[in-house]
């Protein structure tokens, strides 16, 4: 299996390649600079593995939620590959790889809950919780509200939390119930998670046309605005 994999969804902008179980990848917080960057990426990655682009079986790319031109920006990429290539787009959440991350630094970590979220602006949070099962975040519904309705029919505390949300807004620690050493407020998506997560989706024949391939925004209205808050692109 071979997937290049891309993230632009907040002011991180990343690569990585996986070739037959291996991972590289290379990252940058660039805000506002990721259509300048994130070709160049792939094509380091592609000419370090000395990785002929033909030879890539899908495309993998963080479909959101998280800033509207971010978003925008890694599909039609992800899309304009996959047609070139003539290979099929595996989308996956961005939230879901921000838990993943959890796995990725801490992989003695026991299983649990784990709160992901980011700052969707305006007042609000993009926020899932997961389940870490056999070292895999799993997929969960994704929300934005106020921090003060994130988890109202929790019972009790996740286990770790996870995402620039917790940094953009301090009473969604609060509301977490989670202690510092449990946090990192400073997390943002990455496309090594985004890859691991497209191996699995591969193998469970999730893969699909580009053309296909949407966005999630989690809100109707994606315009941005100029507040210079949390994560955006």
């Amino acid at each position: 299996m071979r997937l290049i994999a891309i993230e632009t969804c907040t002011e991180m902008c990343s690569a990585a390649l996986w070739v037959d179980g291996v991972l590289e990848s290379v990252e940058v917080r660039a805000p506002r600079q990721h259509g300048e960057l994130i070709l160049r990426q792939v094509e380091e990655l592609l000419a370090r593995s000395d990785i002929a682009r033909t030879s890539l079986d899908a495309v993998a790319v963080g479909r959101g939620p998280g800033a509207f031109t971010g978003v925008r920006l890694g599909l039609g990429v992800a899309q304009g590959m996959a047609f070139a290539l003539d290979c099929p787009v595996i989308p996956i959440s961005t939230l879901q790889t921000l838990a993943q991350q959890i796995v990725s630094e801490r992989p003695d970590a026991p299983p649990g809950e784990v709160l992901a979220a980011l700052d969707a602006r305006m007042g609000e949070v993009y926020w899932s919780l997961h389940a870490i099962v056999d070292g895999r975040a799993q997929s969960a519904p994704e929300q934005v509200t106020a921090p003060s309705q994130v988890l109202p029919a929790w019972r009790g505390t996740p286990d770790r939390g996870i995402g620039a949300g917790f940094a953009a807004y301090p009473e969604l620690v609060e509301r977490s119930g989670l202690s510092e050493e449990r946090l990192y407020p400073d997390a943002l998506p990455r496309a090594r998670e985004v890859a691991v997560l497209a191996v699995d989706a591969w193998e469970r024949g999730e893969a699909i046309p580009p053309e296909q391939a949407q966005p999630v925004y989690l809100r109707d209205n994606v315009a941005e605005p100029s507040r210079p808050r949390g994560a955006g692109t």
